[in-house]
């Protein structure tokens, strides 16, 4: 389909990659990886002929059709949402408009947007569109750059499972682990200015990465020692004329030698911040909230007279569909905003903090990105800063960078990072991953696991959820359930109660179903003639028996013959038996009935 032979792409001294080769070809599902700068992107733009490469060359087969979704930047158009996606259509179908129908509202939309003018809609929405676009366009490959960036948990689920049946051959720029691994059957790494391709998820992936460099590294002293001593036989034998030969000849040995390279390292930071002080074991009480907005001049109730509870510790993920109120739940609860009625109580010592994606109003456009979380943790060394600083993509000089040149995912991450500095110990994030790349999420993971405050999160990306929470808080209709446990379990626990839930339907259907309460009739009437043929004939027959052999084992004549009296007391024993069986049977008629 597509084939890289020999790709060589720099930006002034710095080379990007070089010798890059690579084949995809139909059905593929790769994931391409490496450091922030590495060059992804490029590559991607390279492929698409926006970019020219350096060197080398590519190969695209005749009639294949790439799809391109960027990270940023959706294109803009006064067409209306539903028009726009359909607009590399001539004269689409019926059948066609309502197909692109059904992705836009897998991706979020509902009826009532598909008429909204796309320059009135956020950048997140738009790139919802373009995302609906590429879909119904079907290319042969498709290259996404960041695709579940403006997604939230349950588009990524549903545009997941759509490109989990797709065709074509994808290839995808992601930082969310578990996006790549429900995909991809491979990993193309872009490192040590070359793409190599790995077999097997994620996970697999690094496994072999790292078992490689350490061959490399054990390969790299080898060449090391052998070289110094080829250096020191050529230092100490030179200016000898009986061995200046044999100097020589190693010289050229060692021009000729072809050097190993150690692997680049990608920095993987653990930071430690600071833990908050603690509070009282009730965080955040909501009693009959209510909260109302206005759209299209139509009132929406989201929530009313909702009871909630936040208990210290817990690390809460908000999950449910689109528009089911999370982000209206999760500022709530954060006190950013008011309910229209009811109350939110604060516990004892909580101190809470917000951060979305549009926190940027909070950064001083004329401070440097440093200036900026100094002023968060004045106690830190300035080494200790710029470390946490790496580990949110802010590395070498761009750590000197003024806010108000910032794009709005280094605003995002700066914002993040403040927060992070000097924590409260009630802490609400709103997808908070983002602008960020799969090594500095771990680093987001790993400082959060060990936050001793109380967490409460929106993300649409799984592995993050998984990692971190311990708590789902599914959110639909208005109402609210906790399910303790991650994601995984989450899916679990509601996959068996809508078995329970549908098997309860089917129960209600069947009971107001004609045919069933026709046979409902019939076995209560069973039932009936039953407990009356107990009471009336069996239980009287069998009392009358038991008395009349009661009244012979009475009789001289008949006691005082053992082999009578044997065979009676026998029978009578049985009777009893009988009598004990019809008295349960009865018993449990008339419960049955009671139900």
């Amino acid at each position: 389909m597509i084939t890289v032979r020999n790709l060589k792409k720099s930006y002034l001294e710095r080379i990007l990659f070089e010798k890059a080769d690579l084949q995809l070809n139909k059905g593929d599902r790769y994931a391409l990886v490496g450091a922030n700068g590495a060059g992804k992107s490029t590559f991607f733009k390279i492929l698409i002929g926006q970019e020219e490469p350096d060197q080398g060359e590519i190969s695209l087969k005749k009639g294949v059709e790439i799809g391109y979704l960027p990270q940023e930047n959706p294109p803009l158009s006064d067409k209306e949402v539903l028009a726009e996606s359909l607009s590399d259509m001539h004269n689409p179908s019926p059948a066609q408009t309502a197909f692109a129908k059904s992705v836009l509202f897998g991706l979020g939309f509902k009826e009532s947007h598909l008429d909204r003018k796309l320059s009135s809609l956020s950048g997140g929405w738009a790139m919802r569109v373009a995302i609906a676009k590429l879909i119904l366009k079907n290319p042969d490959l498709l290259l996404l750059d960041e695709p579940t960036n403006h997604l939230d948990l349950e588009s990524v689920i549903w545009f997941r499972n759509y490109l989990s049946s797709y065709q074509g051959a994808v290839l995808i720029i992601s930082h969310d682990r578990s996006f790549i691994n429900y995909l991809c059957g491979g990993i193309i790494s872009l490192e040590n200015k070359t793409l190599k391709l790995y077999r097997g998820n994620y996970e697999k992936y690094l496994e072999q990465s790292q078992s490689e460099k350490e061959r490399i590294i054990s390969a790299y002293k080898r060449q090391q020692e052998e070289i110094k001593d080829m250096e020191d036989f050529i230092a100490r034998n030179r200016a000898r004329a009986s061995t200046a030969g044999r100097a020589q000849s190693m010289i050229k040995r060692l021009e000729k030698m072809e050097k190993i390279e150690l692997p680049q390292e990608i920095s993987k930071v653990k930071i430690k911040f600071p833990q908050p002080r603690r509070s009282g074991d009730r965080v955040i009480t909501l009693r009959k909230v209510s909260k109302s907005y206005t759209a299209d001049s139509e009132i929406i109730k989201v929530y009313e007279n909702l009871d909630f509870t936040l208990y210290r510790g817990g690390k809460s993920a908000l999950a449910g569909p689109n528009g089911a109120g999370k982000s209206t739940l999760l500022k709530i609860l954060a006190g950013v905003l008011k309910p229209d009625s009811g109350n939110r109580d604060l516990g004892v010592n909580v101190d809470c903090g917000y951060f979305s994606q549009h926190r940027q109003e909070t950064l001083d456009p004329e401070k440097t990105a440093l200036e900026e979380v100094r002023l968060s943790a004045p106690w830190m060394k300035e080494g200790d800063l710029r470390t946490a600083l790496g580990s949110f993509l802010f590395r070498g000089d761009d750590v000197f960078k003024k806010t108000k040149v910032l794009s709005g995912g280094e605003k995002s991450r700066l914002s993040l990072l403040k927060i992070l500095l000097n924590p409260p110990n009630a802490l609400f994030l709103d997808e908070p991953t983002t602008h960020l790349d799969i090594n500095s999420c771990e680093s987001l993971i790993s400082a959060l696991k060990d936050y001793s405050g109380t967490l409460c999160f929106i993300s649409h990306d799984l592995h993050f959820i998984n990692s971190v929470c311990d708590n789902i808080v599914y959110v639909k209709d208005g109402e609210v359930k906790s399910y303790p446990g991650n994601y995984d379990y989450f899916l679990e626990r509601r996959k068996s109660e809508n078995i329970e839930n549908q098997e309860a339907v089917k129960k209600e259907e069947k009971e107001n179903d004609w045919d069933f309460r026709k046979e409902k009739k019939n076995e209560i009437r069973k039932k009936i003639r039953r407990m009356e043929e107990i009471e009336k004939k069996e239980l009287p027959e069998i009392l009358s028996e038991i008395e009349k052999i009661g009244s012979q084992l009475s009789d001289p004549q008949i006691y005082g013959d053992f082999s009578k009296a044997k065979e009676l007391t026998k029978k009578a024993s049985l009777l009893q038996k009988i009598k004990e069986d019809l008295e349960n049977e009865l018993m449990s008629l008339i419960e049955e009935d009671l139900k």
